[in-house]
């Protein structure tokens, strides 16, 4: 399970900003306004040695009858409760402030690594007079500027030290890890009820009845199984509850824990912003994915139907046009044993390497067959690719333009490497490399 990171801090002192770096673009709304980020913002961070979870806050401020910034109070201590490592954020162009002081006597008594960051130090000047904030008593504190990346490297460097070592269970290869997700009371609860064969867990009409992921190991076709059923994800302006809040959290931890993600959707209601948003998820962690079309079995049907929600479907979730679709009936119990059949060949997909030899013959026949633009007038040059990981398949090219392949480029390559070789259910991360240290740039991507 990836490591939690929360960014807290009184209103407008840079959260946002450093949010965005460590994401490597703009995800969070940035604003000189106090308070424009007024909930939770969650992002998987794949671009360091070790990935983890970044949870951006609203300002925290400890005294307040604002009913939105009591509001968003809670949210940052609901988020300092949930993660592993707590960055504390100051302003050097602010100095000390009362809230500050008060806030930092708090995380005395939290017993989980706390970093303290003074942020907009942007010279020397601001370095010299952010001495002021040892006076907290604080032995260590992290001078950046996370709008110019100074210092930032170094912070994350110290914080990826401080994670907790990895769960052994977490890294079970002969174990296949399925979670099921969704939004509230589109059926999770009893499917998974069905594909068990038993009542494992509460299923109730009821949204929210499920507030934990409740694990449960079984064998199907004398292969073993971890079935994840979790609590329904709602769209951040509804989780009202405090319970419900915890829900969200745990939902996306069982995303990150998962090989293949059953994402259910309620034939009934169809295709909400709140589905692509929880699909959005599963694509960013990087995990097999099959839609999961429940309460088939009320929806008024005649020829064209099946097509035309298909269609549906692979319109609004365009980036995950590779993860195939179920239609089923929990209640009924009709196509249940489809989805295992499924799942069996999302994972078969999501462990399958290619030989080197295989991979840079279709290769070099794409890159014959429809060359890359030209870049600042400059030729690219493909010198030859391979593959350096799964769960889920990566794969590096060799450049000597690493940092100038065009995204439709990069797409063109990753469908020809589907249709050779399928992958089926499954994202692709694909990483442009140069050969010498000049060029050894590039970041890598999820790829539809």
């Amino acid at each position: 399970m990836r490591p939690i990171v929360a960014i807290v801090g009184r209103p407008n002192v840079g959260k946002s900003t450093l949010f965005n770096r460590l994401l490597g673009h703009r995800r969070a709304m940035v604003d000189d306004t106090p308070g424009v980020t007024r909930d939770r913002n969650y992002a998987s961070i794949n671009r360091y040695d070790k990935p983890f979870i970044l949870i951006d806050t609203g300002g925290f401020e400890p005294v307040t009858a604002d009913r939105m910034l009591q509001q968003m109070r809670e949210q940052s201590s609901l988020a300092m409760e949930e993660a592993d490592v707590i960055l504390f954020m100051m302003d050097a162009r602010s100095g000390l402030t009362p809230a500050d002081i008060e806030v930092a006597q708090m995380l005395r008594r939290v017993k989980k690594p706390v970093f303290y960051v003074i942020n907009k130090v942007d010279g020397d000047k601001l370095e010299n007079e952010s001495a002021e904030f040892f006076s907290l008593g604080i032995d260590k504190l992290y001078t950046i500027s996370a709008e110019h990346n100074r210092g930032v490297v170094d912070l994350v460097e110290n914080l990826m030290d401080v994670f907790p070592p990895a769960d052994p269970h977490e890294a079970d290869d002969e174990l296949t890890k399925v979670a099921v997700v969704g939004r509230p009371n589109v059926g999770k609860s009893s499917l998974v009820n069905r594909l068990l064969g038993f009542e494992r867990v509460v299923a109730n009409p009821t949204p929210g009845t499920t507030r934990d992921s409740v694990d449960t190991l079984f064998m199907c076709n004398k292969k073993p199984y971890l079935l994840i059923d979790t609590a329904g994800i709602r769209r951040k302006g509804k989780t009202t509850e405090k319970l419900e809040k915890y829900s969200v959290v745990d939902s996306l931890r069982s995303i990150e824990r998962a090989d293949v993600v059953l994402m259910v959707i309620d034939a009934e209601e169809g295709v909400t912003e709140q589905d692509e948003r929880i699909a959005g998820y599963i694509h960013e962690a990087g995990r097999g994915c099959i839609f999961v079309v429940n309460k088939w079995d009320v929806v008024p049907k005649d020829n064209a139907t099946f097509g035309a929600y298909t269609e549906k479907i692979r319109y609004g979730f365009k980036y995950l046009a590779y993860a195939p679709i179920v239609f089923v009936s929990a209640l009924s119990g009709q196509r249940i044993g489809k989805i295992m059949t499924t799942v069996d060949e999302v994972m078969e997909q999501y462990t399958h390497r290619v030989s080197t030899a295989d991979l840079n013959r279709v290769f070099s026949e794409a890159i014959e067959a429809h060359h890359a633009p030209l870049s600042h007038g400059r030729r690219v040059k493909f010198y030859f690719s391979t593959q350096v990981a799964i769960r889920p398949p990566a794969f590096v090219v060799f450049t000597n333009q690493p940092e100038n392949i065009h995204f439709s480029y990069e797409r063109y390559i990753v469908n020809r490497f589907r249709e050779a070789f399928g992958f089926n259910g499954v994202p692709l991360r694909l990483m442009f490399r140069g050969r010498d240290k000049k060029t050894a740039q590039g970041e890598s991507r999820t790829s539809h």
